[in-house]
């Protein structure tokens, strides 16, 4: 492939999942406070003390899948892909993720760069450390076309 052509690729590219960004915004702003954070809490302080939890991602699932956490406790979440596929880990509210999963049906390969969310090839790990600062059940789920359909989907309850 030439270098304009790929380049021209690469932009096309950038600027779907742009407006993609854009177009899925006011639901997530609809449900965040003024000072940035995000309807299940915000990114955690590294500084701070936090319980890890490992959460494994399988064809279609998450181990373990429900969790229960406490208002204003921070966790560092290990996230391992034992899959053969990618997989996603998504926190939010189910109304945002369902939202996010319909932009994802238009736009499959959107890679995930946000501190409530991560895409994961096969036998990679990753981390969020994320600090609940309300109460609620919030779900993490794969937006990846088809994986949340197939059961690829977990509960946080904040108490």
């Amino acid at each position: 492939m030439n270098h304009q052509l790929e380049t021209k690729m690469k932009t096309t590219i950038k600027l779907a999942v742009a407006l993609a960004a854009l177009s899925i915004a006011p639901a997530f702003a609809h449900d965040q406070h003024d000072h940035g954070s995000f309807s299940a809490g915000e990114p955690g302080n590294p500084k701070k003390p936090a319980r890890t939890i490992e959460i494994l991602m399988n064809e279609m699932d998450y181990t373990p899948s429900k969790i229960e956490v406490k208002r204003g406790e921070q966790v560092r979440f290990v996230l391992r892909n034992v899959g053969k596929e990618d997989h996603e880990f998504l926190l939010a509210t189910a109304k945002e993720n369902l939202a996010h999963a319909e932009v994802m049906k238009k736009h499959p390969h959107m890679e995930h760069d946000d501190p409530n969310g991560v895409r994961l090839a096969p036998s990679k790990t990753a981390e969020i450390l994320w600090k609940f600062t309300k109460s609620g059940t919030f779900e993490f789920s794969c937006l990846i076309p088809g994986h949340r359909d197939y059961g690829m989907v977990g509960h946080v309850t904040v108490n």
